[in-house]
Parts: structure tokens; C-alpha cells; sequence
């Protein structure tokens, strides 16, 4: 302990919760702890006995429920949302102490004066991209003090679309030394990696020499590469292939960004693709992470409009009234093809249910896999992932199925992100860590979001601290906000 009390002293904290189950993010199992709180760190962790004569100026009765370190939400594309609506209650109502952003190749710096192709204008229309510098955005989320800690990667489409004319062309040396120097800059800024968006029209004509280039300025300076790969289909394991031997070239831990195998016809394939990201890992740094639904949400683009799956619209520009509906049913009416209704909406958001429930499953109760949401917070009617993902793994995935252990569950969304991103003193409770910690019942903690009605608060989730600071009491957001900033360091 860093405080200690004889029989005849109290000790005097910020904050003291009491009669908690810790389960401290290691994936060690719970045991019965205090904890305790001064400014913005973990001060004191002891048995209850040990903690009688601790007093808090804010005490937490905590019994009954469980007591972990707030969650690291490792995929995100909250770039812009933590600046428009700086209180996150999509988040931090989920227990979600620290996002990363950035990802997928898109980032909100360091780009200006652009009108955003898709995918980038997942993260907001032309206003929102005026960050020069990644230094510059940064400064912008310090002065809006989110509720939450922000954490960014530098976005590879971004940088095409900053220094190339013509993104359906491969870059040039002078182009890729362009990007490379904005990287660089970035890196240096406290960025934490580097994403790439393969999948997307803006980079998939970028030769995978273009990434190694930019991977290897990435190990100069510090940070992991994320990937949405190339392809996540028919075609899984050469985009595996590639992303290892990009990893292996430039010599940087990587991240396999939602790890899935889309369309039915590649439902099953997870046996194949966790085999050979456990055969990396033996030689590489490789990770992964997932959400838990058997549905994803991007773009909508008329090329990927198929009646194999079911796509439901998010969010339309020229037809508002749209979201919500399924891309056929809309078609039915317009009585005209998928494609043919997909140009008329767009641009617009939409959801494929293209994922198999067993292969999800098996992806997310594979040791490495870390839980990201994915969510999509500027869609008018988003996919549930951004209001309940985590709480849907606690409650749905752990609790109910018994897809894995609590402690487990708990580890994949605290201690296992940290430690894969390099994220020091968050993602454990420990005395001298940031005191990012969430209180919740284990036996109500629930996910109400659906397809249907997707802006549902989850239950379950009673108290949050970020940084020391109260941020969700009973269920209800807090005034103070309290998030930082976490740089590379």
C-alpha cells in the first residue's frame, strides 16, 4: 500500500469503494478488495479487514457487485464525437473509460480543406476535417475534456487523401515520403499507430510496398499497425498473408482490425483463420479484436449490395426517412434492383448481416481477441453495437452463454488492450494506475440496444470513474469530465 493506517489513524482518500468482487483486468479471478482513490490515481488496494480504518470523501457501497478497470474500447471511429459530444454517454454508459480512434485507415488529422470520400466521412462532412496536425487535434480534445481518455492512430487513407490527387492510383515514392513525413510528425504528436483501410476504395489500390514503407516509418517512431485487411472473404487468407509479411517487413506489432469471415460463403472459415494468426503469433507480435454481433456496418456502396445477406440503411443523405428500412424492402418499392436503390441513397450508411454466429463466437472466445465496437456514432440509426457492446459481452456472451469467465471477459477489454496498444497504467487496477474504474452488477449488466432500436442505454453498469472522477452514478451521467489524452510514449 502506498497509505498506510495504525489502529489509531484514518487515512483519508478521495474515493473509497467498499465490498467489491475485484476482478483486476489480468485475468486473474475476482477476490473480495477495497480500493481506493486520491486525485487521479489508485492509491490503496487492500483486504476489507485491512481497510477499516480508511475513510473516503466519496464512498461506494460496492457489494455485490463487481469492481474492474474501466474498459478500453480498441476500436473506434469516435473521432469527431469526442469533440461534438465531448460527455460520450454511448460509452461511458457502457463502463468505457478510454477509446482508441482512428481507425480502419480513416482519422480526423492530419488533414484539412477536403471534402471526405467514403469511407472517411464516416467521421463527419468537410467541417469536421480542420486538424493540420495530429499536435493540433490533440490540442482540440483537451479543450473539449471528454469523459472519456482518447487515444489515436494515424489514419492511412487519410494520408493518401492529403498528398495524392487521385486515390485510385498507386502512390509514388515522393507521395509515400509525404506521407511518411505527416506520420512522423503525428507519431511524434503522441499518436499511437497506424491503421490502414484496405478493404476501402480509397486504398485499394495502394501496392502493399506503400504500407511497408509507411509501417517502417511507424517502427521508427514507435506504435502498432491496425488493419482492416484487404479482404475479409473470399480472399481471407492472402489478406492475412499480406498482413503478416507487411508486420514482418517493417518489423511493427500488428492488429487484425474485427476479425471476421464475410458472406455466407466463407461462414465456418474461422477454424482456418485462427490457425494461422496462432502460427504468426509463434514468430510476430499479432493481435485481434471483434465485436459480438453477427453484423457489421460501414458505407453503404452499391457494389456490395447482394441478396445473399440482409442490409439495413443507418443513415441516408438524400432519403432521411430511410433509415432503419432494409435495402430491399426499398427496393421492392422503388421496384428496382439493390444496386440501382443503393446509388439513389447513397451516400448513406448501412448494416450487412454477413457474419455467422459460431464463427464469431469462435473468434471471440480465442484467447488474443481484445473487444472493439466498432460503432459508428455519427449514423442516424447506428448499429447496436455502439450503445451495448460491452455490456453485451458481460452480460449475453459471458454470464449467459458461458463463452468464457467473467475474469476473462473482463481481461479482453482492459488488460489485454493495454498491453497489446502499449498503454502504461490503465487497463488494471493496481495501486499507482490511472484510477479508470467501473462498477457493475453481474447479474443484471445487459445490453437493450437492437437492430431495431439501437439508442438503448445498457443496465447494469452503476459507477465510473475516469481519472479519479466520478463520470456515471446509478446509471446517470456526471457533470465533471475527466479524460485525457494518451500519447505514445
Amino acid at each position: 500500500m502506498s497509505q498506510s493506517a495504525t489502529d489509531t489513524e484514518t487515512v483519508t482518500f478521495d474515493v473509497v469503494i467498499r465490498g467489491a468482487l475485484l476482478i483486476d483486468g489480468t485475468g486473474s479471478p475476482g477476490r473480495a478488495m477495497e480500493v481506493a482513490v486520491s486525485g487521479d490515481r489508485i492509491a490503496a488496494i487492500a483486504a476489507p479487514e485491512d481497510a477499516k480504518d480508511w475513510w473516503g470523501k466519496l464512498e461506494i457501497d460496492a457489494t455485490d457487485r463487481v469492481l474492474a478497470p474501466g474498459f478500453i474500447d480498441v476500436h473506434t471511429h469516435d473521432d469527431n464525437a469526442v469533440l461534438a459530444t465531448p460527455s460520450m454517454p454511448a460509452k461511458i454508459s457502457q463502463g468505457v473509460t478510454t477509446v482508441i480512434v482512428g481507425n480502419c485507415g480513416i482519422s480526423l488529422a492530419p488533414i484539412i480543406d477536403i471534402d471526405p470520400p467514403a469511407p472517411l466521412n464516416l467521421l463527419g462532412d468537410s467541417s469536421k476535417f480542420r486538424f493540420e496536425t495530429m499536435a493540433a487535434y490533440f490540442s482540440a480534445v483537451e479543450a473539449a475534456k471528454p469523459s472519456i481518455n482518447v487515444a489515436a492512430l494515424v489514419g492511412h487513407s487519410t494520408l493518401r487523401a492529403g498528398v495524392m490527387d487521385d486515390l485510385k492510383r498507386s502512390a509514388t515514392e515522393t507521395e509515400i515520403n509525404a506521407m511518411g513525413q505527416k506520420l512522423a510528425a503525428s507519431l511524434a504528436a503522441g499518436a499511437i499507430g497506424f491503421s490502414t483501410g484496405l478493404y476501402y476504395k480509397t486504398a485499394t489500390a495502394a501496392k502493399m510496398e506503400e504500407v511497408i514503407a509507411l509501417a517502417k516509418v511507424l517502427a521508427k517512431g514507435g506504435g502498432i499497425y491496425t488493419t482492416h485487411m484487404r479482404d475479409e472473404a473470399d480472399h481471407i487468407m492472402d489478406s492475412l498473408q499480406e498482413t503478416k509479411t507487411t508486420a514482418e517487413e517493417a518489423n511493427v506489432p500488428v492488429v487484425v482490425s474485427h476479425h471476421k469471415c464475410a458472406q455466407p460463403r466463407n461462414w465456418g472459415r474461422s477454424n482456418e483463420t485462427l490457425a494461422f494468426i496462432e502460427e504468426t503469433r509463434g514468430s510476430i507480435a499479432m493481435g485481434l479484436d471483434a465485436y459480438p454481433y453477427a453484423a457489421g456496418s460501414t458505407v453503404l456502396d452499391p457494389d456490395w449490395a447482394h441478396d445473399d445477406i440482409r442490409i439495413m440503411i443507418t443513415t441516408s443523405a438524400p432519403y432521411p426517412g430511410a433509415k432503419g428500412r432494409d435495402l430491399s424492402d426499398i427496393a421492392e418499392e422503388w421496384n428496382c434492383s439493390l444496386k440501382e436503390a443503393a446509388v439513389k441513397l447513397s451516400p448513406a450508411g448501412a448494416i450487412y448481416f454477413q457474419i455467422d454466429e459460431g464463427d464469431m463466437q469462435r473468434i471471440l472466445a480465442y484467447p488474443p481477441t481484445m473487444i472493439g465496437s466498432d460503432g459508428l456514432p455519427h449514423d442516424e440509426h447506428p448499429h447496436p453495437r455502439l450503445w451495448g457492446t460491452f455490456p453485451r459481452v458481460l452480460g449475453h456472451y459471458s454470464r449467459d452463454l458461458g463463452l468464457f469467465d467473467l475474469q476473462t471477459a473482463v481481461h479482453k477489454m482492459t488488460g489485454l488492450s493495454a498491453q497489446t496498444f502499449g498503454i502504461t497504467d490503465r487497463g488494471v487496477v493496481r495501486e499507482g494506475a490511472y484510477a479508470d474504474l467501473v462498477v457493475f452488477d453481474p447479474v443484471k449488466v445487459k445490453d437493450l440496444a437492437t437492430f431495431e432500436q439501437p439508442l438503448q442505454q445498457s443496465v447494469g453498469i452503476d459507477y465510473v470513474l475516469v481519472n479519479g472522477t466520478l463520470s456515471l452514478m446509478l446509471g446517470n451521467l456526471c457533470p465533471d469530465r475527466a479524460g485525457q489524452v494518451v500519447r505514445n510514449t
